[in-house]
């Protein structure tokens, strides 16, 4: 299959066998698997397979019905490291099995989940009663003179959610590590179907509390997708200003982190000092710390102007604190070639978000999916040494361009509480595709909507999901010690992975 995608929107029915081949000569000519979903239709089940490309923006899905009795696919994760990760959820969700796929292990579901049990099926019913029946997991076993395992979590000594971590160790070094996730799995997915769109955004601001925007954002541009409905331009100016007020608040957090890690807490103290001014402007601007309430379908609103002034004042804090850290010989040590991951690496895996521009890639849905021609250019990204040092400083040169693309907007809404003219009523087309750069990378939403409008079903992919498998790589041959700086660079989201 060799056919060139020329149009912006495509979808396609394919049989299973096809799906290969399709799928080959999409990555061909440079998309990228955004999502993989799987859905009960009743009296069968579908994958849909959604492939991303840019420049010019182009989307297209590949549906495969399969009879609900025995459902298998081929398995494309011999093309595509993500997609086969998508597909050993669905099959964990679903029961939809990769044939042929090279990891036929378990990813969503521990082992005190019963076999034969998928929750997302609709007529799945009350969960059954957990117990060990087939496990443990099998970590990978590393043997040799001296090599030992180090086990952390998943029960943590901070605030942070349950993964488990297992280290195979020679001396300091690290051999290898697994991450163990989906501790916390919520089914957060199956709340959605029966809502209308407008009483489902307080369930997209919460999937990831931190990313109250992002995803609330790539939500509401999925529904909007699928009702045809254009938005002012006034509201997804103000939407871009959120979304750049969250990613600020965030990688200042990140920034201080970073120092703390390596011993210099003052600096941290400095960064936490002002995360708390940007979250009480944050308050000031929509009447939320984290930004809630202020984007719904078809529109967004903004209790107050963005204080310009007080911004700029951040960004130079902000400026103070990177050349602080980046001035002291011993952070500078210990970022500079830290669990490099290299661009090759990146590519591989899919990576998304400051991971990936760390590491030479330009991927950022900014440009590259754009829900608004801001006028004010492309994003620009110029790291390629993929260590601690260049994810802290991708995190500082987003921070003042945010600044920037905060006040040129900002001058340009005339209207702050703006909705489109058309209210929601009978969708377009029974489905649609929200994207938006979130401060930790590419989220992307798929929704299905019901003639009525009603939701039937929402995937949602946070960029966590393609970024954890890079951190264990990034790792190897690092040592022990440098794990939590290591970790505190990629500051993966446990609730956005474990939906």
């Amino acid at each position: 299959m060799t056919d060139t995608i020329e149009a912006d929107r495509v979808a396609f029915t394919l049989a299973p066998e096809e799906l290969p081949e399709r799928a080959k000569s999409l990555l061909a000519q440079g998309f990228r698997v955004a999502l993989v979903a799987g859905h009960d239709d009743g009296d069968r089940l579908r994958p849909v397979y959604l492939f991303t490309a840019a420049h010019p923006d182009r989307r297209v899905e590949l549906h495969v019905p399969l009879p609900k009795a025995e459902p298998r696919v081929p398995s494309l994760a011999g093309l595509s490291f993500p997609a086969g990760r998508f597909e050993r959820e669905m099959r964990d969700l679903y029961g939809i099995v990769p044939e042929n796929h090279p990891l036929p292990r378990r990813l969503v579901r521990h082992f005190h989940w019963p076999k034969g049990w998928y929750p997302m099926l609709d007529d799945t019913g009350e969960p059954p009663a957990l117990g060990d029946v087939d496990g443990p997991y099998p970590f990978r076993t590393v043997e040799g003179d001296g090599v030992y395992e180090i086990p952390v979590g998943p029960v943590h000594a901070g605030m942070i959610e349950p993964g488990h971590f297992r280290f195979s160790v020679v001396g300091e070094t690290i051999l290898n590590l697994k991450a163990r996730l989906w501790f916390v799995h919520k089914g957060i997915e199956k709340l959605f179907p029966g809502r209308r769109p407008a009483d489902a955004v307080e369930l997209a601001e919460r999937i990831s509390g931190d990313t109250a925007v992002g995803h609330t954002l790539a939500f509401c541009l999925a529904v909007e997708d699928a009702h045809g409905l254009a938005v002012p331009e006034d509201a997804q100016r103000i939407r871009a200003i959120l979304l750049e007020l969250e990613r600020l608040y965030n990688h200042i957090t990140d920034l201080g982190a970073l120092c703390n890690d390596v011993g210099y807490g003052i600096l941290n103290a400095h960064a936490q000092r002002v995360r708390e001014q940007l979250l009480r402007h944050n308050d000031h601007v929509t009447g939320h710390r984290l930004l809630r309430g202020a984007i719904h379908p078809g529109g967004a609103r903004l209790r107050h102007r963005p204080d310009l002034e007080h911004l700029r004042r951040i960004g130079g804090d902000v400026a103070e604190i990177a050349g602080l850290a980046l001035s002291n010989s011993v952070v500078r040590d210990r970022f500079t070639g830290t669990a490099v991951l290299t661009r090759q690496q990146a590519t591989d895996l899919g990576t998304l978000g400051y991971v990936a521009r760390a590491s030479g890639l330009t991927l950022d849905s900014r440009n590259d999916h754009a829900f608004l021609d801001s006028g004010f250019g492309p994003v620009v990204h110029a790291r390629t040494d993929g260590d601690v040092l260049s994810r802290f400083l991708v995190r500082a040169e987003e921070i003042q361009h945010g600044i920037a693309l905060i006040a040129h907007l900002a001058a340009q809404v005339r209207e702050f509480d703006v909705t489109a003219a058309r209210e929601l009523a009978a969708p377009v087309s029974a489905s649609g595709v929200g994207i938006a750069e979130g401060w930790r990378g590419t989220i992307v939403h798929r929704v299905e909507l019901a003639p009525d409008g009603i939701l039937t079903r929402v995937k949602i992919v946070d960029p966590s999901f393609f970024n954890w498998p890079a951190l264990p790589v990034a790792l190897a041959d690092t040592i022990v010690p440098d794990f939590p700086l290591t970790n505190k660079s990629f500051n993966l989201s446990y609730a956005g992975n474990d939906l």
